[in-house]
């Protein structure tokens, strides 16, 4: 018998599993742009997937985000939680080992003989199974399946997210640059106003007094150019660290920042919030979250009933006598009969139920109060560009009249202060309409145009190739 036992342990560890090291990297990020390569088939979304992926000679808007869904950090821990669930899927669908136990036991001591008995030794074999856990087997292969769904959907609204994030990200950093060329443009303009103010101060022309306007007004312009590179700086940073890319890595950014003008109609938008439950990927991994928990709660009311243990038995005792058998066990449902179990459970059915309902109301409400901005958005930005081209025209009509001395310097410095401010107004809004826009599409899903789009197929994993 023990043979037998040794040649059960030994089959059941020849299937086992071995351990290998996994060493932790340097975290220094991608520094490597021209041979990485993203293949467009992974992408999430339709516009990504039909662009080639060509960082050699710099990134595009598209190609932006394309980098950032293929290399993002905070992606890659998403995707190995989803490992994590699949892994989680799989030990849910393996059923119960049984359970083998061997004794034997040796005689020792010199007592008395009895006649015609024979002193051996003896030994004890079960073979046990839990039945218990075959009843719930299904249900918590379901939860454990629907888990494993909401995981897949949770990364792809992150991967959505991500996308709206690298393209606000490229406008900033191109908004940015451009506000700081503006900027220095206007200290290169005022140099000679400030060097003129200069002279006649040190010469005695001028008080500080009479000579602040022009002394305040540069200082706040390289003020301003200050604070705009640090902007820059900050937006170039943060675009970096959402592609994955190491510091030392330039952004050579080119194109136009994402075309965030077109917006949907009321028509289109209804439509878009109609369908919004079987398309946004947040809203399904909600949704596959409650199946979940369905599942789980159905494992508990299966779980009341009384659990069942069996086994069988093969034994020998000391006068060598064998004997066959079997057992059961049954857990008596007195006092516990998991009532606290399936209490939690049917609350928690009960708050995710409340969750999704909540969040679908607010998505609503989030976008209708996003098209009513756009459009004040609109009118601002239209009113602000015709403001602003009057007051350019003005200003390089003051330069003139002070070059020619027909305008004192005061008046000049006004009439390009006023100009200066709208135009940096006008970046800032147009920028915020921007972000506007494309949190709108994000939250309508994606290509709100496109009534055929489906986030039900699998997903894609993305890999980083490198030669």
């Amino acid at each position: 018998m023990l043979h037998i036992g040794t040649l059960v342990v030994g089959i059941a560890l020849a299937g086992c599993s071995t351990y290998a090291p996994a060493p932790l990297g340097d975290g220094r990020g991608t520094t490597d742009l021209v041979h990485f390569t993203v293949p467009a088939s992974s992408m999430p979304t339709r516009d990504l997937a039909v662009h080639r992926f060509d960082p050699s000679d710099g990134l595009d808007v598209t190609e932006t985000a394309m980098l950032a869904v293929a290399n993002n950090p905070d992606l890659k821990v998403k995707r190995d939680a989803l490992g994590v669930a699949k892994a989680q899927a799989f030990a849910a669908g393996l059923l119960p080992d049984p359970q083998l136990s061997l004794s034997r036991d040796l005689p020792s001591g010199n007592g008395p003989a009895e006649p015609g008995i024979v002193t051996t030794s003896a030994f004890s074999l079960g073979l046990n199974y839990d039945i218990g856990a075959l009843l719930t087997h299904s249900a918590t292969l379901g939860a454990a399946r629907s888990t494993r769904e909401q995981v897949r959907l949770d990364l792809l609204w992150a991967e959505w997210q991500t996308i709206a994030q690298a393209r606000l990200l490229f406008g900033q950093v191109l908004v940015t640059r451009a506000q700081e060329q503006r900027l220095t443009r206007e200290v290169t303009a005022l140099a000679p106003l400030d060097h003129q103010v200069q002279l006649a101060l040190n010469a005695g022309n001028l008080t500080y007094d009479q000579a602040s306007a022009g002394l305040d007004a540069v200082a706040d312009v390289r003020r301003q150019l200050a604070e705009s590179s640090r902007q820059r700086n900050q937006a170039e940073h943060d675009l970096r660290l959402l592609l994955g890319l190491a510091p030392q890595v330039p952004l050579d950014l080119i194109g136009a920042p994402y075309d965030s003008t077109t917006q949907p109609t009321q028509e289109q938008l209804e439509q878009a919030l109609d369908v919004l439950p079987a398309r946004r990927p947040d809203l399904l991994a909600l949704k596959a979250g409650y199946a979940a928990q369905e599942s789980t709660l159905r494992a508990a009311v299966i779980a009341q009933f009384p659990a069942i243990n069996v086994g069988f038995t093969r034994a020998r005792d000391n006068s060598d006598v064998y004997t066959n058998g079997f057992n059961i066990g049954i857990t008596l449902p007195l006092f516990d009969r998991n009532r606290g179990n399936i209490a939690i459970e049917k609350a928690t059915r009960q708050q995710l139920h409340d969750d999704y309902d909540a969040r679908l109301l607010g998505t609503r409400s989030d976008m209708l109060q996003l098209q009513q901005d756009l459009t004040s958005f609109q009118i601002q930005i239209a009113a602000l560009t015709e403001h602003a081209q009057q007051l350019d025209v003005a200003s390089t009509a003051a330069e003139r009249a002070w070059q020619t001395n027909l305008m004192d310097w005061p008046t000049y410095l006004s009439i390009r202060s006023n100009a200066l401010s709208a135009d940096l107004e006008l970046v800032a809004l147009q920028q915020e309409q921007a972000a506007q826009a494309i949190a709108l599409e994000t939250l309508l899903g994606g290509d709100w145009t496109d009534r055929t789009l489906s986030v039900s197929s699998p997903h894609h994993s993305i890999s980083k190739q490198q030669p």
